[in-house]
C-alpha cells in the first residue's frame, strides 16, 4: 500500500515554528513495530498514524514518540485532526473526533485573534501527588529558591501525566539545565515522565505565561510545544486559582529556547464539581510525500 504522509507545524503562527508533526495516513497495514521505526526515522517529538476510516464518527489514530507509543498527546491530536479535515474527511468539517488510546477526543475549529484555531477538549483531569520543591529544583538544575514556593509541585493528568513545576521568573526558566540522573530518580517509579516548568513572565506582551517541557524518557530532551502538558497546566491553574480564580483563559508561549516559538491557548473552569480543560492552537502545513 501507499503510505502518504504530511508534515505540519502545530501551535504555530507560521511555518518552521511550533512543534513539528508527521502524520502518516492509510496506515492500517502497518504493525506497531513498523510504526515505531517510522517514528524513530522521522525523529519528531511525535508521529501519528491514521489506521482506518472512522467508526462511530471517530478516526482511529496511534501516536508514537521516537522511543515509545503513548496514549495521548496534544499537538499530535490537533495536527492529525487538521490533516484529516483537509485530506481525508468530506467537506473540510468544522469538527473531527479522534479515537485515541485514552478514548474519543473531539477537535473543533474556531476563530481566535483573526486566525483559524483548532481546539481539543481534553479528558477530565486527575490530580496526583504533590512533590517536594527541592527534588524538582534538582531535576531542573536550579536552586530551591528559583522555584515559586507559593504554589505546589504536582502531578496532573488529562491523559498523559505531567509534573507541573512553578518557577519564580523567566531568568530561572531560561537557566534550566536538566539533570538526567535526578530526573530518572523522580520519574522512575511514576507514570508521569513529562516535566513542565512555568513562570508568569513571558517574553511577548500579549502572552500570559511562559513554559518549558522536558521528556527525555521518550527521547524528547525538550519539547517546543506540548498540548497534553499544557492541558495539565490549565487544570492546575484552575484548581489552585493561581491566576485569581477558578476560570482560566490564557495565552502560553513555549519553545523560544529552542528557536521554535509556539503559542498555545488554554481554557479551563473549576467552578463546578468537575474541571473542564480545552487547549487550542494553529496548524500550518509544511510538506507532504510518500513513504517508499
Amino acid at each position: 500500500m501507499s503510505h502518504p504522509f504530511h508534515i505540519v507545524d502545530v501551535f504555530a503562527r507560521r511555518r518552521y515554528a511550533g512543534n513539528q508533526l508527521a502524520v502518516v495516513t492509510d496506515a492500517g497495514d502497518l504493525d506497531g513495530e513498523e510504526m515505531q521505526a517510522i517514528a524513530a526515522e522521522m525523529d519528531y517529538s511525535e508521529t501519528t498514524f491514521v489506521t482506518g476510516a472512522p467508526t462511530d464518527g471517530a478516526w482511529p489514530v496511534r501516536i508514537f514518540t521516537p522511543a515509545a507509543e503513548i496514549p495521548f498527546a496534544g499537538h499530535p491530536t490537533l495536527g492529525t485532526a487538521q490533516v484529516i479535515r483537509e485530506h481525508l474527511a468530506d467537506g473540510n468539517p468544522e469538527s473531527v473526533t479522534l479515537d485515541l488510546d485514552v478514548g474519543a477526543v473531539p477537535v473543533t475549529v474556531r476563530r481566535r485573534d483573526g486566525r483559524e484555531t483548532l481546539w481539543m477538549t481534553q479528558r477530565p483531569p486527575e490530580f496526583g501527588a504533590e512533590l517536594e520543591h527541592a527534588r524538582l529544583a534538582e531535576v531542573l538544575g536550579l536552586s530551591v529558591g528559583d522555584l515559586d514556593g507559593d504554589w505546589p509541585v504536582q502531578v496532573v493528568s488529562t491523559g498523559l501525566p505531567t509534573i507541573v513545576v512553578p518557577v519564580a521568573d523567566r531568568a530561572a526558566l531560561t537557566a534550566i539545565d536538566l539533570d538526567r540522573a535526578a530526573y530518572d530518580a523522580v520519574t522512575g517509579d511514576r507514570e508521569a515522565k513529562n516535566v513542565l516548568a512555568v513562570c508568569r513572565d513571558p517574553r511577548e506582551a500579549d502572552n500570559d505565561l511562559a513554559v518549558r517541557v522536558f521528556a527525555p524518557f521518550y527521547d524528547v530532551p525538550e519539547d517546543p510545544a506540548t498540548g497534553s502538558s499544557n492541558g495539565c497546566l490549565a487544570a492546575y491553574l484552575a484548581r489552585h486559582e493561581v491566576l485569581g480564580g477558578p476560570t482560566v483563559d490564557v495565552r502560553v508561549e513555549q519553545g523560544y529556547e529552542m528557536g521554535r516559538p509556539s503559542l498555545l491557548h488554554l481554557a479551563a473552569d473549576a467552578t463546578g464539581d468537575a474541571v473542564t480543560v480545552e487547549v487550542g492552537g494553529g496548524v500550518v502545513p509544511v510538506a507532504r510525500g510518500d513513504l517508499l
